[in-house]
Formats: structure tokens, sequence, C-alpha cells
């Protein structure tokens, strides 16, 4: 009995874990003609939680952060375990620098001019699809606010 107890506690907390991920906004962005489905972290929690534990990640999907001031923002892969491409954005969408990132590991990755956004997809999806530091994408201006 203790062990289904315990086992029925785990499967109620991943559950909750799941929604808790799936509970995010979603905001459609676009890089030309190329769309994307970002869960919005905008809160410290989901920022600091941002991919983590997640085994896979559609290849249109993706993260936005948004930080609530302009700065240097540095992402890193401390429990994360797909690699990624991170894309650092100004106020208005435009692509200042893209860094790719490797799983599990805690390498500073960074803005190289104060950004107000980081987007997280796919490792190698920037440079698939000829997207570029100055490209701008669009719909950023529907992003809520941080928290």
């Amino acid at each position: 009995m203790t062990k289904t107890v315990i086992g029925m506690f785990a499967g109620f907390l991943l559950s909750g874990a799941v929604w808790a991920q799936g509970a995010m906004p979603m905001l459609e962005l676009s890089a030309g003609f190329h769309r994307i489905e970002a869960e919005v972290a905008a809160t410290d929690q989901n920022r600091q939680v941002g991919l983590m534990n997640r085994q896979t990640m559609p290849p249109q999907r993706g993260m936005l952060f948004v930080f609530a001031q302009k700065n240097t923002h540095c992402m890193w892969m401390r429990n994360t375990l797909i690699p990624l491409s991170v894309a650092f954005l100004d106020e208005d969408g435009i692509i200042i620098n893209i860094e790719n990132m490797q799983p599990q590991t805690e390498n500073n990755h960074c803005a190289k001019v104060p950004a107000r956004y980081a987007l997280e997809m796919n490792l190698g999806w920037f440079a698939q699809r000829g997207i570029k530091p100055g490209v701008k994408l669009k719909g950023i201006e529907q992003a809520p606010r941080p928290q």
C-alpha cells in the first residue's frame, strides 16, 4: 500500500510539473516566413526553470525570456537535456547575437550588448533558416511585461 501511495504522489507531482510548464503563455513570433511558437518566460520562476528537464522540443517551438531590464543577460544549460541555440534580442525584436549551447553545461552564453529578450530554439534552428544578427522578429511587441 505504501508503494501505491508513493507512486500516486509522485505521479501527482509529475503531472503538476507538466501542467506548470504548459501553463506558460504562448506567443506566435515570426522570422521572415518562419513561424515560431514561443512559450513565454516572463516571471522569475519561469525564467529560472526555462527548458530544464525537457527531453524534446518540436522544431517550430521555443522559449522567449522576457527580462525586466536591458542588460548583457547570460544563459546556461544546467539541467537542460536538449542542445539549444539562443538569440539575444533588443527591445524592438532585432537579433543582437546568436549562441549555441550544449546540454548540461554551465558555460555562460551572453548578449554582446544589452538585450531585452532571449529566444531559445533547438540547436541550429537559426542557422538552418539563414536567420542572423540584424533580423527582426515580428510579434515581439505582443510579449507580456516581465513580472
